[in-house]
């Protein structure tokens, strides 16, 4: 009886537990839970059977004096422990790293020639049956190595085991793992591979576990560290992480395409992630595909402080914000973009009669056919992918008519006819361009959420939720003053202007200063007592969507706070929040819940 090979965790293995653990802690949701007890009860059921027969065998072995004692099935319970804590350590490092990527837009509608719409991304099938021959290849050479025994054995055995479930995660998985980013693929294999290798070595030179002679090549990868063993660790980091990739390919199906699973449950049981991983990938909604990398890139392109809040989101609910905002911001960039008057109105109009026949259920040829020829094409997929089924009809009438009230800047004299004269006029304007944004937000969250609030109480957190909204508002008025007077536009109301001896006409021309300053203090406290006031109903939402939403609304709150400093950092006419104060600020925000 010994602890060498307890102590073995104890310095190595749980500390990195411990780090991740406290570093994912905020993000961590129900969903991740059960991504990870998943993938940790496959790796021990799969993993038992195989290192008993190693052992029962002779390839390696324990000495009795590094091992408390128990055994399960010939297996030291340090060493069955050992299989939880790697598949635990290096999930939590892919979804650290993974965390900021959005999946579905890197799937793939595949069609072949038959397809009525022509080819399209035929490519990716090729790829598909290329690795799977490659693994087949290695199964073979694998299984003749473990036939002829001797120093191949162990080399065989490992791939014996590892590759079958390799070409399975391959087969459903092949495209995650071929198109998303280094960082979700390579970097959560090799950082932990080259981790456990100088583990391994430190503990096979001491003898805390042996591999025995005559079933391996005797071949070091550098001193002390046997090939084999930097194989079986590579190995099993490779099956960790393309089984999360399956797991994250089963998601993002479930979650990206309504037409194959309309109002998929939050946690969905195996049998429908089965379902979703088995999905033909000809039957991928491409146009949906489309329509979500368009959205992911203008969040990434047009808003730094909700992209980064996004991330904090899962499942259905991200897709769907992520959509809304799509939406909303075509509709601004037509609207504001659009080089008269006539013209911008005439947008108004083409929006106002989308909404017309989208919200009639049977009109949806109809529909497709009135946006491609009234829309440039740039913009059809926001429209097209727009959850409008899951919102109301009133908060979108409303954002329309503040794009209304944005083009009576334009209208004539402002200077004498200013459509912001009080500051009512202001709360109306910013209900109309945010909190409605705000007030939708909300409704897909208790549409995509099980909640047991009563009706009257959602109405009431939604309600709260349009005051952040206009609180918002306030903080991108107060950012903005210089840029919108270059645009000929004074959100500030009259009133308040007069009180410090200003016009319009002055702001227009001269938007700095000292009497400049306090307006965008008044500005800024107006928005901060909203905040204060309506920040409370975020903790009355489904758990999963409070520490997101917090995010979203003091990543923007950061701001203001930037604002009230002195000598503040400007880009482009705008104060800007540094990039690593915006992660400690959506770190801190999720740490509170």
């Amino acid at each position: 009886m010994g602890y060498e090979y307890a102590l073995v965790h104890v310095k190595y293995t749980v500390p990195p537990a411990v780090l991740l653990t406290l570093l994912y802690r905020p993000l961590f949701t129900k969903l991740d839970v059960y991504k990870v007890a998943f993938l940790i009860s496959v790796a021990v059921t799969y993993t038992i059977p195989w290192d008993s027969y190693l052992i029962r065998k002779g390839i390696w072995s324990y000495p009795s004096h590094v091992v408390i004692g128990p055994k399960l099935f010939d297996i030291p319970l340090e060493e069955v422990f050992f299989f939880v804590i790697q598949t635990y350590n290096t999930s939590l490092l892919y979804l650290i790293l993974s965390k900021p990527t959005f999946q579905p837009i890197y799937l793939r509608a595949e069609r072949n020639k038959a397809h009525a719409r022509g080819p399209l991304n035929t490519i990716w099938k090729y790829y598909q049956v290329l690795g799977q021959i490659l693994l087949a290849g290695v199964m073979a050479v694998a299984w003749q190595m473990f036939k002829e025994g001797a120093t191949g054995t162990y080399t065989g055995l490992i791939l014996i085991w590892a590759v079958p479930v390799l070409l399975f995660l391959w087969t459903v998985a092949y495209q995650l793992i071929l198109s998303l980013p280094f960082s979700n693929t390579v970097f959560p294999i090799l950082l932990p591979t080259l981790y456990l290798w100088v583990v391994d070595t430190l503990a096979l030179k001491r003898g805390t576990w042996v591999i025995n002679h005559g079933t391996k090549f005797g071949v070091h990868l550098w001193d002390g560290l046997e090939v084999e063993e930097a194989l079986f660790f590579f190995v099993t980091n490779t099956l960790i992480v393309c089984g999360q990739l399956a797991f994250d390919t089963a998601l993002s199906v479930l979650f990206a395409f309504p037409h194959l699973f309309p109002d998929p449950p939050t946690l969905p049981s195996p049998s429908l992630l089965w379902r979703a991983l088995l999905t033909p990938a000809k039957e991928y909604d491409e146009a949906r595909i489309l329509g979500l990398q368009e959205a992911v890139g203008r969040l990434r392109k047009k808003s730094r402080s909700f992209y980064l809040a996004s991330s904090t989101f899962q499942g259905q609910i991200r897709t769907d914000l992520l959509l809304l905002y799509s939406f909303c911001r075509v509709a601004d960039d037509l609207v504001d973009n659009a080089s008269s008057i006539a013209e911008a109105t005439s947008w108004i109009y083409k929006l106002q009669k989308y909404l017309d026949l989208a919200c009639e259920e049977q009109a949806s040829p109809t529909t497709h056919q009135y946006i491609s020829e009234s829309f440039p094409s740039e913009t059809q997929s926001a429209l097209l992918q727009l959850p409008l089924r899951k919102l109301s009809r009133k908060p979108l009438d409303d954002l329309l008519h503040g794009f209304e009230m944005d083009l009576s800047f334009t209208k004539g004299d402002s200077s004498k006819f200013p459509p912001i004269v009080t500051e009512a006029d202001l709360d109306l304007y910013a209900h109309r361009v945010a909190g409605t944004v705000a007030h939708m937000c909300l409704e897909l969250i208790f549409h995509d959420y099980e909640s047991a609030m009563s009706k009257e109480d959602q109405l009431r957190v939604v309600q709260a939720g349009d005051r952040m909204g206009v609180a918002l508002q306030y903080v991108n008025i107060a950012r903005d003053i210089a840029v919108d007077a270059r645009m000929g536009r004074v959100y500030i109301p009259v009133d308040w202007i007069h009180e410090e001896g200003l016009t319009f006409r002055s702001i227009l021309n001269s938007p700095q200063g000292t009497r400049i300053e306090r307006l965008r203090t008044k500005l800024l406290s107006k928005a901060f007592a909203l905040h204060r006031g309506a920040r409370d109903a975020i903790e009355e939402l489904p758990v999963e969507a409070r520490g997101p939403l917090r995010v979203a609304v003091e990543s923007y709150m950061e701001i203001g706070r930037v604002l009230k400093q002195d000598g503040y950092v400007v880009k482009a006419g705008r104060a800007t929040v540094p990039k690593l104060r915006r992660l400690r600020v959506a770190w801190k925000t999720l740490s509170q819940g």
